[in-house]
C-alpha cells in the first residue's frame, strides 16, 4: 500500500508522553501536513499536536472510520502502549512518511 489517497488513522502528540490526538484520514501526508502547520483548526491547533507517533493503512475508508472510533474510546495507557509498541521513544515519523528528510513546510511532492 502507498500512502497517497489511502485510508489511515493516525496518533499525533505534543511531545513524548504528552497531548494525544487520534484521526482518520484518506490523505495521510496532507493531513498530517495541515497539522504541522497549524492548517487545522481546533484540537490540534489549540495544543500543539504535531508530531506523527503511530498510523495504520487501510484497505477502505470504512474499516479506518470504525478503527479510529474504537481507539478513540481507548484509555490513555493503551494508546501509549500502542505507540511504544512501534515507537518506543515516540519518534516523529512525519519525515518517514513525507519521504523526506526535514519538514521543509510545504505540502511534500507526489511524484
Amino acid at each position: 500500500m502507498t500512502l497517497d489517497k489511502q485510508p489511515a488513522v493516525y496518533i499525533l502528540a505534543s511531545r513524548r508522553n504528552g497531548t494525544l490526538y487520534a484521526g482518520v484520514t484518506s490523505d495521510l501526508i496532507n493531513r498530517v501536513w495541515q497539522h504541522r502547520n497549524h492548517l487545522a483548526p481546533g484540537f490540534t491547533d489549540q495544543y500543539g499536536v504535531t508530531l506523527l507517533v503511530w498510523y495504520e493503512l487501510h484497505e477502505t475508508m470504512e474499516a479506518a472510520i470504525i478503527r479510529e472510533k474504537r481507539l478513540k474510546k481507548w484509555n490513555r495507557a493503551w494508546k501509549i502502549r500502542l505507540i511504544e509498541e512501534s515507537s518506543p521513544y515516540w519518534n516523529d515519523l512525519w519525515p518517514y512518511v513525507a519521504g523526506q528528510g526535514k519538514d521543509t513546510g510545504s505540502p511534500p511532492s507526489r511524484g
